[in-house]
């Protein structure tokens, strides 16, 4: 992957309605602004009850985005990264309606996972209690099938979302043809959706078991024979990332966004300094996504201590809900049909209360932490929280999923916030100490000092929390330049 900014978004919600059009709008007004390119699920269909992640047919581009040779189009000039929904498919599938209606007998009964493929003499309470879980209740359903047989199906998400037996011939049969259709496509790297839950073993918490590294072991090896390489989506506490790194292509740092928040709360970048000692190199960074903001990520759990304490984590949720008036309140937890009741939905720059400064400030250590920038596309609009969506789906991440035609974009890049943010993008992109050595400077908590070095190329940049001045010290071709004001990097040379 190239060490350049990536872009995350929907097809049909930043731009225009289709593949095409996403690729007019970045070769256009976005003309060489990105280096890659995650497109959320674009599969058939892209809206169903989870905006495309209970695909009906993961290897068929929805017909109204376009078609395998708009993705491919788009790998021409863009490392595109694409979603392999490991963990399960929907229940309107081709093949788990011929279960359904063919029962045992049908030739697809074995791609699902049944509560007696992995407790097939039963469990205890001790062992269902141990299951680890991202919602109330067990991640059970049952279900008739055709033949009057009952089954237990093992849905972690929705009742609409139908685990894969990934241990099975046909679990993998599956798995290996959607990764033919990803490798026609260009695609560059898969993510790895909801990877930690998809292997079930009995007598664990079937979640990142020794079993689920095995199995993204063999599922890396399979892409790394396409020639593409691997991101795994673990939401998990910090210690579980750090293991997860050593063994994969890549990941993300979920750690980022709460410890950046808290950093400008609170004046205190002594967390994010503690985590910038152990952090994956090998990461993708975000400070949003089309998730919520995580929080499990940098809490304590039975491992250890948390990155924050159960007390810095409750003024943390407490602060981002006061920062959007409480309008998160309504899009998180129970309060809307959440499937992850351990993020806050909301925009980041609503968490950090639409200020300007601060939010450019978030993304500067975003750009400065070490891994790839990827950017969400509400975020990179200087999003506001959607509310309207929100109400008329009742969903509490669409609050951070808007649809913004061309015009609106056209809009957006007009106001100085995303200006600036473009600016500070081409400069992440161009300065060559980037792709050298990273180092935090331990430092009093009211400052945080970070610096990347690369020959004679080097970047040292100091933010005092006390009043969020940063003084950026720039290195390049023997040349040095001091930026202190947003407007120095829309001035920069590119």
């Amino acid at each position: 992957m190239r060490n350049n900014v990536q872009l995350c978004t929907y097809v049909d919600r930043f731009g225009g309605n289709n593949l095409s059009d996403l690729n007019q709008l970045l070769s256009a007004e976005l003309q060489g602004l990105f280096g890659g390119v995650h497109l959320l699920p674009f599969y058939y269909p892209i809206d169903g009850s989870d905006a495309g992640f209970d695909p009906i047919d993961h290897t068929t581009v929805d017909n109204r985005l376009g078609t395998w040779g708009d993705v491919a189009d788009l790998a021409e000039t863009y490392d595109i990264v694409a979603d392999l929904i490991v963990n399960h498919v929907s229940a309107s599938s081709q093949q788990f309606t011929d279960f359904q209606r063919h029962g045992r007998d049908s030739d697809h009964a074995g791609l699902f996972l049944t509560f007696d493929d992995v407790f097939p003499n039963g469990a205890t309470e001790e062992n269902l209690l141990a299951l680890y879980r991202p919602r109330p209740g067990l991640p059970l359903t049952r279900m008739k099938l055709g033949s009057q047989d009952e089954i237990i199906a093992w849905t972690t998400f929705t009742s609409q979302q139908l685990d894969i037996n990934v241990k099975s011939d046909a679990g993998k049969d599956y798995l290996e043809s959607v990764l033919d259709a990803l490798q026609n496509g260009n695609v560059k790297m898969i993510r790895l959706d909801a990877a930690g839950y998809a292997v079930k073993t009995a007598g664990s918490s079937c979640f990142m078991t020794p079993e689920t590294f095995e199995f993204i072991d063999e599922l890396a090896i399979e892409a790394n024979k396409r020639n593409m390489t691997t991101l795994v989506e673990i939401h998990a506490h910090h210690q579980t990332q750090i293991e997860i790194a050593k063994q994969v292509d890549w990941v993300y740092d979920f750690a980022l966004p709460p410890l950046t928040l808290h950093t400008l709360y609170e004046q205190d970048s002594a967390p994010l300094q503690s985590w910038y000692s152990m952090s994956p190199r090998n990461a993708i960074t975000v400070l949003d996504t089309h998730d919520g903001i995580g929080i499990i990520d940098i809490a304590p759990d039975n491992q250890g201590p948390g990155l924050l304490s159960n007390t810095q984590i409750k003024d943390l949720v407490d602060n981002i809900h006061d920062q959007n008036n409480g309008q998160s309140r309504h899009a998180t937890g129970e309060a809307a049909s959440n499937v992850d009741l351990y993020q806050v939905n909301v925009t980041f720059y609503e968490a950090l209360g639409c200020d300007d400064h601060q939010y450019l400030l978030a993304r500067l250590i975003q750009f400065f932490s070490p891994g790839i920038p990827q950017v969400y596309y509400v975020g990179f609009l200087a999003g506001r929280n959607d509310m309207d969506l929100l109400e008329r789906t009742g969903t509490g991440r669409d609050i951070n999923r808007s649809y913004y035609s061309r015009e609106d974009v056209r809009r957006k890049l007009e106001e100085t916030t995303v200006q600036n943010l473009i600016g500070l993008i081409h400069f992440r992109n161009s300065h060559p100490a980037f792709s050298g050595e990273f180092s935090c400077h331990q430092t009093n908590a009211t400052r945080l000092h970070l610096s990347w070095f690369a020959g004679a190329a080097h970047l040292d940049l100091e933010i005092d929390l006390t009043n969020m001045a940063f003084t950026l010290h720039a290195t390049r071709d023997g040349n040095e330049r001091i930026y202190t004001e947003w407007d120095d990097f829309n001035q920069a040379p590119q």
